[in-house]
């Protein structure tokens, strides 16, 4: 039975697996001193975004989960807003708290600004500068939109000063997933990964699942092709999407050297990730948590929306011309890879500062 959202709760609301990790840990920063619910847009449905997944954060579960499911931009977007529409008329919130770049962050926003609700949006200043990206546009409108925009590095910060932001809405408080990936660590590194049949020794790992990269026959051929040249000087691991494996699969490519399994629950991918060698990716996230565990990453993407990864920490930009992969792989075989540091405000206290910076804007 979906439980009502009481007038002058704080609202944290999520919709993909990523917000949940920055969220838990300023929901649990935030207990006790304010009153705050949870919604869920279902925008993702994850099966292990109930019960011990949620036990395993320490967060509730959702008091809603408005269950919108996939769609294109505009229909997930849409279903969203007239949802939440509805349930912020009949119950103003004291605030909105919201995370990330996904559909469900810009529908809540869009929401909650509409009716005089303020939003608090974590993880705001992040730019591409690339506005064929869904999640820039997204960004762009949310960080105009909120009341308080928590960064978490100091180059966000600037792109927003950039904007013409006030510095009276700015805090930078660092990030708060990696609150959670210091909180988690422990576990991850405890777990028994044999059924997995890694590789013996060093292993590299690959996670992709950008449109640009997995969607093109012909891209797709590329990264193969590099993926199992890369493979002959280093076994590679890949937890792949069913739906690129059939893309695999329709190519008849084949992959010798490089270890396909399924998909990995937050815990395991995280374990996958500080065992690694060397991580491949196109995602924002892991081009985060490698930085923090120091495992060197390279990024299938012409740009990034987080630079501090660069400039601070184990991340490089290949463009994307798979064939950058080979040269780089080998730097990290030979010791010649660069070395890095854990960005400012990455340590484990980033969800207290923004509760803090919560309270003192908006109150109890």
């Amino acid at each position: 039975m979906t439980k009502r959202i009481f007038h002058g709760n704080y609202v944290h609301i999520v919709g993909a697996r990523p917000n949940f990790m920055k969220m838990a840990p300023v929901f649990r920063a935030l207990d006790g001193r304010a009153p705050q619910n949870i919604i869920h847009t279902g925008q993702h449905y994850d099966a292990r975004m109930s019960g011990d997944f949620f036990q395993v954060l320490d967060i509730p579960e959702p008091e809603i989960n408005l269950a919108v499911g996939s769609g294109s931009h505009a229909e997930q977007t849409g279903r969203i807003l007239i949802e939440l529409g509805a349930h912020f008329e009949s119950s103003r919130p004291r605030g909105l708290i919201v995370y990330g770049d996904v559909n469900s962050t810009l529908a809540a926003t869009l929401a909650a600004s509409k009716l005089g609700v303020p939003v608090i949006h974590v993880e705001s200043g992040l730019r591409s500068h690339d506005n064929t990206m869904p999640e820039e546009i997204n960004r762009l409108v949310v960080d105009r939109l909120s009341d308080l925009l928590l960064t978490h590095s100091r180059e966000a910060d600037e792109n927003l000063r950039r904007e013409g932001i006030s510095d009276k809405k700015i805090v930078f408080v660092g990030n708060t997933m990696i609150d959670t990936l210091k909180r988690m660590l422990p576990q991850a590194r405890a777990l028994d990964l044999s059924g997995l049949e890694l590789p013996e020794g060093p292993y590299g790992l690959v996670t992709l699942h950008r449109p640009s990269n997995v969607d093109d026959a012909r891209q797709l051929k590329s990264i193969a092709d590099a993926l199992v040249e890369t493979a002959k000087r280093i076994p590679l691991v890949f937890p792949v999407h069913p739906r690129t494996r059939a893309k695999f699969s329709a190519l008849e490519l084949s992959l010798p050297g490089v270890q396909l399994v399924d998909p990995q629950g937050y815990l395991t991918f995280i374990a996958l990730q500080d065992r690694a060698t060397v991580v491949v990716t196109d995602s924002g996230g892991v081009q985060e948590e490698t930085t923090w565990l120091n495992t060197p990453c390279l990024t299938l993407r012409p740009n990034t929306e987080r630079p501090v990864t660069i400039s601070d920490g184990t991340n490089t930009l290949l463009g994307e011309d798979p064939r950058g992969i080979l040269p780089h792989v080998c730097a990290v075989l030979e010791d010649r890879y660069k070395n890095a540091c854990a960005p400012e405000g990455w340590d484990g206290a980033a969800a207290v500062r923004a509760a803090d910076a919560i309270i003192k804007k908006f109150g109890v």
